[in-house]
Parts: C-alpha cells; sequence; structure tokens
C-alpha cells in the first residue's frame, strides 16, 4: 500500500464506521432513514460544525484552541445584549462580535508564535478572558425578538416534498466549502500542513510562519464567533452558559474525522464525516428515549481513542518506509 493510500486510512475509517452506526440506527428505530432526518443532521449540528472547521485549519499546523467554546458564549450574550437592550441593529451585532472573535484569534496566534509559548497554554487563557467577559455582561439568558432576526431564523430555501434548507444548515455548508477551499485549493493551507508536519522544515523553505499562525487563530476566532451568531439563531437567545465543552466536541470531530492531532495530514471532508458521527449518534440517542445522553459521550470518547491510536500505529509504518 502506498504512503498516500496509507495516510488516507483514518477518512476512510471515519466513512465505514458513519456508514455502520447510520445503518444500525435505521434499522433499529423506524422513521430514522429519511431525507428529512440527514438535513436536520446539519442543522441540529450547525455550531459544532462551524467551530470544528477552524479547529480542523489549526490542528493542520500543529496548534490547538481551547477557546473557542467560550467564544461561542461571549458571541452569543453579547450579540443579544446590543441588538435587545442596546437597540444596535443584528448586522452590526454581528460583525462586531465577529470582529472580537477574529482579533482574540490574531492576538493569541501572534503570543504563541512570537512569545513561543504553547498553545495549549494561551488559548487555555483566551478561554478564561472570553467566559469571564461573557458573565460580565450578564449571567441571565437574553430572548432576541427584533424582526430582523425573526425574519433571518425563520428563512428556509425549499428542496421540495416538504424539505428545506434551515439558515444554519446553510451556513454550515457554507463553512465547509469556505474551510475546504483554504485548507486544499490554496498556498495558505498547504503552508499549515507543512507547519503541522515539521516547524524546522517550513522554516528552512522559508514559508511564513508568523502571518500562517496569526491568519490561521484568527480565522478560527471568527468561525468560533460565527459559531455562537448561528446557535443563536438556533436556540432564538444568547446565554453566557453557551459553549461549554464544545471545544471538546470539535477536537473530537476534527481528530475522529481523520487529521492528525499533532497536525500535517487531514481533510476538511473527514472533518464533515466526523460531525456527521457525532450527530448520528446524538439524533439515534434520541430516537431511542431510554439511554442516557452520557452514551454519547462514552461512544465518541471510545470512537477518539481508537482513532488516536490508528494515527498512532499509520505513522509508525509510515516512518518505517
Amino acid at each position: 500500500m502506498s504512503p498516500t493510500l496509507q495516510s488516507r486510512l483514518p477518512q476512510f475509517a471515519t466513512a465505514a464506521i458513519l456508514a455502520v452506526l447510520y445503518a444500525t440506527a435505521c434499522f433499529l428505530y423506524s422513521g430514522f432513514f429519511s431525507a428529512r432526518g440527514i438535513l436536520n443532521l446539519f442543522t441540529d449540528n450547525a455550531a459544532l460544525g462551524i467551530t470544528a472547521v477552524g479547529m480542523t485549519l489549526v490542528i493542520f499546523s500543529g496548534g490547538i484552541d481551547l477557546s473557542v467554546g467560550a467564544v461561542v458564549g461571549f458571541t452569543s450574550i453579547f450579540t443579544a445584549t446590543l441588538i435587545e437592550q442596546h437597540h444596535v441593529h443584528p448586522v452590526l451585532a454581528a460583525l462586531a462580535a465577529l470582529g472580537i472573535g477574529a482579533a482574540l484569534g490574531a492576538g493569541m496566534g501572534a503570543a504563541i508564535h512570537w512569545f513561543r509559548q504553547p498553545p495549549f497554554l494561551i488559548t487555555l487563557a483566551g478561554m478564561f478572558l472570553m467566559r469571564g467577559c461573557a458573565f460580565w455582561i450578564t449571567t441571565e439568558s437574553v430572548g432576541l425578538t427584533h424582526p430582523f432576526y425573526n425574519r433571518l431564523a425563520a428563512f428556509e430555501i425549499p428542496l421540495g416534498a416538504k424539505l428545506s434548507l434551515t439558515t444554519a444548515a446553510l451556513c454550515l455548508i457554507a463553512a465547509l466549502a469556505l474551510g475546504g477551499l483554504l485548507a486544499h485549493f490554496t498556498r495558505f493551507g498547504r503552508n499549515l500542513l507543512a507547519i503541522g508536519d515539521s516547524e524546522q522544515s517550513a522554516l528552512l523553505m522559508g514559508l511564513p510562519l508568523g502571518a500562517a499562525r496569526v491568519a490561521v487563530y484568527a480565522f478560527n476566532g471568527i468561525c468560533a464567533a460565527a459559531a455562537g451568531l448561528v446557535l443563536i439563531l438556533y436556540t432564538g437567545s444568547g446565554n453566557p452558559s453557551f459553549g461549554l465543552g464544545l471545544e471538546l466536541d470539535a477536537i473530537a470531530v476534527v481528530v475522529i474525522g481523520g487529521t492528525l492531532l499533532t497536525g500535517g495530514r487531514g481533510h476538511m471532508l473527514g472533518t464533515l464525516l466526523g460531525l456527521l458521527i457525532f450527530g448520528v449518534i446524538q439524533a439515534a440517542l434520541i430516537f431511542d428515549g431510554r439511554l442516557s445522553p452520557a452514551w454519547s459521550r462514552i461512544v465518541v470518547g471510545l470512537l477518539l481513542l481508537a482513532f488516536i491510536l490508528l494515527q498512532r500505529a499509520l505513522l509508525h509504518r509510515l516512518a518505517k518506509r
């Protein structure tokens, strides 16, 4: 087997697991196999998926970002408060939130690169900062009633047979398309993979390490803020507690999708497959109604461990060649 094909094995394994899980759920639960059910996977997991898109690119570069869940929570309550209490137009509030996400990400990327600090520590500080800011704004949930927001939340693209794509699903599809374009069809994406594979080699090749790190963390901050905006469309409110643990779910989705946790290898399609696995597990538990939601964590944890071990075995085999 060629090294290229071996490096794609995690994605093949992800696709196979998704097929098995989906087929099993369709067999066990009547009504699970439907076009509406598939579309609901995109709507219900839009915020997680958008977060995972940015996280994929960060992990490509060998980094990690623990602040994304806190950014989602901050964005939701910051935007809702601006709209409802300060009467700012939703578009301006959303642009402000995206700008804050980008600025935070760029600042963390700069600190990681120029101060040579571990991404874990810098983004952990970012997580505490943004979660604290969210609860400083208010500790209560804020509902959204602005007419523009209501129209946007209710917007759908009809697909026929009483099927439609919601705004949340459309945002997820757009994020995946943009992430895939950046990751696999631009010099920026190739630079990230090169940095993740070997930072020293990337430096010797003259790649712009600093600019790439700042840009990827800034993009990830934008994705996290966008996920917060999508979440308020989905829930109808902003809450400083939104996004608790979302960073870990996003990392799990990316790794289960076959992206190497240490960087240098991966594919955006794998992230989509990992997201669908997560969504199928959640939907199956809802259809069953008898099992505790804790089972989703157990299954995802086992899959995560399995993929980390698979990646390590593949790297060991590739290193021998």
